[in-house]
């Protein structure tokens, strides 16, 4: 018997399609994004919370576009993102055209409530016009009435069979510039709707567990769903669905990739749940040190173990490690190997500047890998 090497992740080979200037599918990084829940039509309030979306680290972001006061907000909204903006429309496919117009990189829809096949080839020539890429989005809370008499509940037939022919009328179209997403509140809906259809085509799929809930309950849910579909090599880029500030969605998104070595942003930290041989307060340093490392983008690892069971192991593996120890005096690790000590009261500080200074020297590090790479 033959077992798959254990770290092995063969992504499904997709076509890639641009959403503004990110690429999507193919062989790129697998993209995170999230949506506002200001107004739309609040243009200030929507850039704000768009720059904290970018701050954390969002490849794209989504706006709701419900009526003409929102697609009118659009041009600045747009103008002053410096990440793809992502058009959300449903029911109104005049707003599609609009947003269009004002400047979105991309037009979600889902046709199952966009109206007749007239209407989604007037958003396609919309999408044309101003070099637009489309998502079709299929939801098994919304598919068409024919499917549903048919088929009589949302099964993941019905959820393949739906984006199938919404596939066909954008090609039809001569418009492949897109990707589909197949989503579900239930799990086993969506995994196996997500399954179909990367057997079905080659297109790039948006990922998410749809109204998975809140912070906690929907992080959970969402990283069994959609960590069974990356695991398996589908996904090109997520979302994970939370009632949340929208900020949480790119945290829970970007630790769901790192935790399956996809993708690397930030510090991961790896720390123990703590027990009676902590010789220091595990819990309440790591969530300080969760608090003062945020501002780190710069991919790296740090682990925080109580004791000498499991921590110089541990700490043999990061960049950054920290072992506790006797009468308050804890080792430091340094790329693996013991390097001095530190006393309690120094502990948080001490980790915080050598985290970044270590970021500094990565950072130095690519730039010059670049920069050789370009003379060459």
């Amino acid at each position: 018997m033959s077992i798959r090497p254990y770290r092995d992740i063969l992504r499904r080979k997709s076509r890639q399609i641009m959403v503004g200037d990110v690429p999507v599918g193919g062989d790129a990084p697998i993209t995170v994004q999230s949506m506002t829940n200001t107004l739309t039509s609040d243009a200030g309030a929507t850039i704000g919370q768009i720059r904290e979306l970018e701050e954390a680290g969002a490849d794209i972001v989504r706006v709701s576009c419900p009526d003409q006061a929102s697609t009118a907000a659009m041009k600045e909204i747009c103008r002053a993102a410096q990440v793809p903006i992502v058009a959300d429309i449903h029911f109104h496919y005049k707003r599609a055209l609009e947003a269009a117009d004002a400047g979105a990189a991309c037009l979600r829809i889902n046709p199952g409530n966009i109206g007749s096949v007239e209407r989604i080839k007037e958003v396609v020539r919309a999408a044309k016009a101003n070099g637009c890429s489309m998502r079709i989005g299929v939801n098994a809370g919304s598919l068409e009435r024919e499917l549903l008499e048919r088929y009589g509940e949302p099964c993941p037939e019905a959820m393949v069979e739906s984006a199938l022919g919404h596939i066909k009328i954008l090609e039809d179209n001569d418009f492949f510039e897109f990707k589909i997403s197949c989503k579900a509140s239930d799990v086993f809906l969506a995994v196996a709707a997500y399954q179909g259809l990367a057997e079905a085509c080659d297109y790039p799929l948006h990922l998410g567990i749809t109204e998975a809930g809140a912070l906690r309950g929907g992080t959970v849910k969402s990283s069994i769903g959609m960590g069974m579909l990356l695991w398996s090599g589908i996904g090109d880029t997520i979302r994970v669905s939370l009632s949340a500030d929208p900020v949480e969605e790119i945290k829970a998104g970007f630790e769901i990739l790192k935790s399956l070595g996809l993708r690397h942003r930030g510090v991961q930290i790896i720390s123990c749940p703590s027990c009676a041989r902590q010789a220091f307060q595990v819990i309440k340093t790591v969530e300080v040190l969760e608090r003062r490392l945020a501002h780190i983008s710069t991919p790296m690892s740090l682990s925080i173990i109580g004791c000498v069971v499991n921590g110089p192991g541990e700490a043999r593996e990061t960049d950054i490690g920290l072992t506790g120890g006797g009468q308050g005096n804890h080792m430091i690790y340094l790329n693996g190997v013991n390097d001095h000590k530190i006393t309690d009261d120094k502990l948080v500080d001490h980790i915080v500047e050598l985290v970044e200074k270590k970021a500094a020297e990565i950072e130095a590090e690519m730039a010059k890998a670049e920069a050789d790479q370009a003379v060459a």
